[in-house]
């Protein structure tokens, strides 16, 4: 098995010597997750002295400036983990190269910089905006700098239908192989999902139960407080269907529902994602509007602030009718999952920030317990992603006295106090496995267009319904909609049964 096909289920090992090309090197990204990551994998000795960190951007900046505005941003997104020494080293590896993603003349200053070094691992990271990544391709092609040991990094969201994503694969496969193409979801990145794996395939307790009959339904919720910030030109364009769903809430339900693997190697773990995503029932204009609902949010209370609606955030169209907020009940047609629904949900300036997954068992066949104190609340393992990680388990258990009353009790894993070390964020996870070759956490090309042909219907359906996204108020959980969809089953949202 070569490298590139290897699995790491850690990425704590040492890294070999590299190039990394970031571009969009001076961008949001890049300077809150990416260069922050970097940085950590460095103190923590993953990083190799003869390594180097090269920022591409069309700014025109000196080295030292960047290097600057990296120290500044490093030090406000690290806090405490935030070293004078450890800088020290670290800043010794970065650079800076102006390049305009769409000047073909400018490719020639980032060859200039990596000359001589065509021996080692070469990773492109695009953190830019899809609309360029054919053409950063193309140009990094003609400029005759991509390598046998060249790594292609993509941001998310690729594309904005099943046609543009398949434009962007086409331009990226005529350059590389696939599997020196490491199509980015930073969930799979997150500590808890790994430990998803861990708890399905590594427990004998778990498996038998992931199935009809013994579980009643399936919750995965991604909810955040915040808006669109400084994005309201970009998410005006996406909405939270192609922004959230189409990667980050489908790939969690591949891991919740596909098969076990017949090993941990990255194309035996993302066969089964595949087949969990072709086997997923279409929702086309006829059902769309039973098994979705959408809203968009308006003026409104986010804790302590009130905040305006979607339509007057900045760069937004006041006339907008780009959804804010998605709920869709999916289903599975295969034996292990057939009749029970999987609920996705997803939305900005919910009530709470949080990304949960909360799987619903069945009753008890026959309670042999009765009285006004022994309600029967079905068992409930809750799996928080943010903002802390942990594993639940709700169970009924004798309170005490001498009655016999039943009480949930919480059996709880605390992933951070368990383990005590510290856990490896996203993007520094998703980085020293791309350095390291491991694809196993990377989206191939055939889930990509698998996603997109379950959610290209989905977005035509909406297209065609005049009444737009329904408007919800900000702090709230979301449109009534949403809750019609899960209470037309029996079921209420995990947050409404507090």
């Amino acid at each position: 098995m070569n490298t590139e096909s290897r699995s790491s289920l850690s990425s704590r090992s040492a890294a070999p010597a590299f190039d990394l090309v970031l571009f969009g090197g001076t961008g949001d990204l890049a300077m809150r997750k990416l260069l922050p990551a970097l940085y950590r994998r460095f103190m923590d000795g993953l990083i190799p002295a003869d390594a180097r960190i090269l920022g591409v951007a069309r700014s025109e900046l000196s080295c030292e400036a960047f290097v600057t505005k990296v120290e500044a941003k490093c030090r406000q997104y690290l806090g405490d983990a935030f070293k004078d020494d450890v800088w020290t080293g670290f800043s010794a590896l970065l650079g800076y190269v102006k390049v305009d993603a769409t000047h073909a003349q400018d490719y020639q200053a980032l060859s200039h910089a990596l000359a001589g070094r065509a021996d080692i691992v070469r990773i492109f990271f695009l953190s830019t905006g899809p609309d360029l990544f054919a053409a950063i391709c193309r140009e990094l092609s003609a400029a005759g700098i991509v390598t046998p040991t060249s790594r292609i990094m993509l941001e998310k969201p690729l594309g904005e239908d099943g046609e543009s994503a398949n434009r962007i694969n086409d331009t990226v496969g005529a350059i590389a192989r696939e599997s020196q193409i490491y199509r980015i979801d930073h969930y799979l990145g997150k500590e808890t999902v790994q430990n998803l794996l861990a708890l399905r395939f590594g427990n004998a307790l778990f498996e038998p139960l992931w199935r009809r009959g013994q579980i009643r339904h399936v919750q995965i919720t991604v909810a955040e407080q915040l808006g669109v910030e400084s994005r309201g030109d970009f998410y005006d364009r996406t909405g939270a269907l192609r922004d959230m769903v189409q990667n980050h809430l489908l790939q969690l339900l591949c891991i919740l529902a596909m098969e076990p693997p017949a090993n941990s190697s990255a194309d035996a773990v993302r066969d089964e994602k595949l087949k969990v995503l072709r086997a997923l029932r279409p929702i086309g204009e006829a059902d769309a509007l039973l098994k979705t609902a959408r809203g968009q949010y308006r003026s409104g209370v986010v804790g302590a602030d009130r905040t305006v609606g979607y339509r007057e955030e900045a760069g937004v169209d006041p006339e907008s009718r780009t959804e804010t907020f998605v709920a869709i009940k999916a289903e599975i047609d295969t034996w292990r999952w057939a009749g029970v629904p999987f609920y996705l949900r997803t939305g900005k300036r919910l009530q709470r920030a949080i990304g949960e997954i909360v799987i619903t068992f069945e009753a008890v066949p026959h309670s042999i317990f009765s009285g006004p104190f022994n309600a029967d609340p079905p068992n409930r393992l809750v799996i928080q992603l943010q903002p802390d990680e942990s594993i639940t388990l709700r169970i009924l258990a004798k309170a005490p006295g001498e009655a016999m009353r039943l009480r949930p009790v919480d059996l709880s894993l605390d992933l951070g106090e368990s383990f005590k070390a510290r856990p490896l964020e996203a993007y520094e996870r998703l980085l020293g496995d791309a350095i390291q070759g491991n694809l196993t956490l990377f989206m191939r090309r055939d889930e990509v267009e698998a996603a997109w042909k379950w959610i290209d219907p989905i977005r035509e359906a909406w297209d065609a319904d005049h009444d737009g996204p329904r408007p919800y108020a900000a702090g709230s959980w979301g449109p009534t909609t949403s809750s019609s969809l899960i209470a037309r089953d029996g079921f209420t949202w995990y947050d409404e049964t507090f």
